[in-house]
Formats: structure tokens, sequence, C-alpha cells
């Protein structure tokens, strides 16, 4: 595997534990983060409102973000391989073991050209 899988592979793992931690801060009756800022049903200064909107499409966010990155690995390891085993394929082709011929006198000699 080539270092650009390696590369992926890092940036899921940080933005797979990213996402674990926007949700577990999350309450999943709507409070979440916001509630712990005091009054439950009450607006305070900034707006408790828009915490739990920029928790909500961070959320969507990271979510989105992984899903390119797996698809993104994805498609580097299969364009690795093919590289590779177009590598392969050439070096196949490209050597040909030698035929041995036999001659009316009992030797054998080698022939060079390859057979089709």
């Amino acid at each position: 595997m080539n270092t650009t899988f390696y590369i992926f592979l890092v940036l899921i793992v940080i933005v797979a534990f990213l996402l674990v931690v926007v949700i577990m801060v999350q309450n999943p009756k709507g409070g979440g983060l916001s509630s712990s800022f005091g009054g439950g049903g009450t607006q305070q200064l900034g707006g408790v409102q828009k915490t739990t909107d920029f928790l909500d499409k961070a959320t969507w966010g990271l979510a989105t973000l992984l899903l390119v990155l797996i698809l993104l690995s994805n498609i580097s390891i299969f364009g690795a391989e093919a590289s590779e085993s177009q590598v392969y394929d050439e070096n196949a082709t490209e050597t040909t073991a030698p035929v041995t011929v036999p001659t009316t006198d009992g030797n054998t000699t080698t022939d060079d050209t390859p057979e089709e």
C-alpha cells in the first residue's frame, strides 16, 4: 500500500474521534451542551440555540467529511493496486524463456526468438 492510503487512514481516525466527541456532547432530548449553561427553557445572552445549531452542523459536516475520506481512501487503494499490477504485467511480457530446439546431430541449441 502507498503512503496516500496511510494519510487518509490517519485523517479518518481523527474525524471519527471528533464525530464521537460532538455526538456525545449533544443531548438526545435536545438539551445537550446548551442545558449545562443554565436555564432550562430560557434563552441566555448569546442564545443557547446557536450552540445546538453549531453542534448539529458540526455533526453533519464531520459525517460528510468521514464518508468522503473513506471513498477517497478506497480510490487510493485501488489506484495503487492497478499501477502495481500494470508494472507486473509489463515485466511479465518483457521476459521470455529461451526455447530449446533439438538439432539433427543430437545436440540441443537455444533459440532466442519467443514462441507465439
